[in-house]
């Protein structure tokens, strides 16, 4: 039963979001609640809906690595190198390009409360979600799951460094709240929401027998997949809550936009990195993959948990993490490998 929910949800998953962002617009009360933090009596501690749902996404990702794929890239660790230069060079490029077309409109703070929530969402690892995307366009598994286990393990490290070297673009106060976001996203929240789940799940694809490991995951993977759908809405209420009751339309659009060509210059100098590398297309395909998916629930997690009083801040990263999954599409067809002619 387990087997045939998590396929009628992978095979409908575009369509569930969608319905999950519709009905936080029309229906945030739930997903207000749930953003809450829920006391676990008789115990003191406390359950934050968000994080849980983020950690059960990791844990179910490292749960499903095929381990003995990973050793050739280790062995061959080129393109997973390249990888992830690109996937964190790339922000540096883009963002300050965008920073300095947003100080172009009239807005009091140069767009800075936009450009905050951006660089949240590119100073992330590599989606897990990318490797569905890569499995539906044939492209290189292994260099993929090394690229999203890699940059997620490393995230500790790199996403405060990323936020400190963009930071300077901020003005408005926005500098400092980065800088709170940064010290956050280096201390507890990395390590417990973030690496600590998703190493769990790779210490279990290591230690626990074929058939136990088999129970565990068509059990935590159809959990995983409906649990993003819940985070989409719960990160949804939020923002489109808001939307809702005080319409700003400018705003609205310009969350849009911003997202759009942030997304579509991370892809685009992805690809053309590609073809200077001269990489084959499957690995063409998971490296500018890598480039523009980011993991888009972890930075909505990040910004709620940084930022509570400012939920319309979640806007781009809502748009973003809907328009990178539609450039993942156009992207796995173009670049799927050519077949194989029979008996060559």
């Amino acid at each position: 039963m387990h087997t045939r929910a998590a396929s009628w949800l992978r095979h409908r998953l575009g369509r569930v979001v969608v319905m999950s962002y519709a009905l936080a617009l029309f229906l945030p009360g739930p997903g207000l609640w749930l953003r809450r933090i829920h006391p676990l009596p008789p115990t003191h501690l406390t359950l934050r809906t968000a994080p849980f749902l983020l950690s059960l996404m990791l844990f179910s990702a490292g749960l499903q690595v095929p381990l003995s794929a990973l050793g050739g890239l280790l062995r061959h660790p080129k393109a997973l190198l390249a990888g992830l230069v690109l996937h964190l060079g790339i922000p540096l490029a883009v963002v300050p390009f965008v920073a300095l077309l947003l100080r172009r409109t009239p807005d009091a703070d140069g767009g800075s409360g936009l450009l905050t929530a951006l660089i949240l969402i590119v100073a992330m690892p590599v989606a897990a979600g990318a490797t569905v995307w890569t499995a539906k366009g044939e492209g290189d598994q292994p260099t993929m799951v090394g690229l999203v286990l890699a940059s997620t393990l490393l995230s500790p490290l790199t996403t405060p460094v990323l936020l400190a070297t963009l930071s300077p673009l901020l003005s408005g106060g926005y500098a400092h709240l980065l800088a709170h976001t940064g010290r956050l996203a280096q201390g507890g929240f990395a390590l417990t929401t973030v690496v600590c789940p998703c190493a769990a799940g790779l210490l279990g694809a290591v230690v626990l027998p074929a058939p136990w490991l088999g129970r565990l995951v068509t059990t935590v993977a159809p959990s995983a997949m409906a649990g993003s759908v819940v985070l989409t809405y719960v990160n949804a209420s939020g923002a489109l809550g808001s939307v809702l009751a005080r319409p700003r339309p400018l705003l609205t659009a310009a969350a849009l936009a911003v997202a759009a060509l942030v997304c579509l210059l991370s892809f685009v100098l992805g690809r053309a990195a590609t073809r200077l590398l001269r990489l084959e297309a499957g690995t063409a395909s998971s490296l500018t993959l890598a480039c523009g998916m980011n993991n888009s629930s972890a930075s909505a997690v990040l910004l709620t948990a940084s930022l509570p009083d400012r939920p319309h801040l979640l806007l781009p990263v809502l748009a973003y993490g809907l328009l990178q999954k539609t450039a993942a599409s156009r992207i796995v067809t173009r670049l799927r490998p050519a077949p194989t002619a029979a008996g060559v």
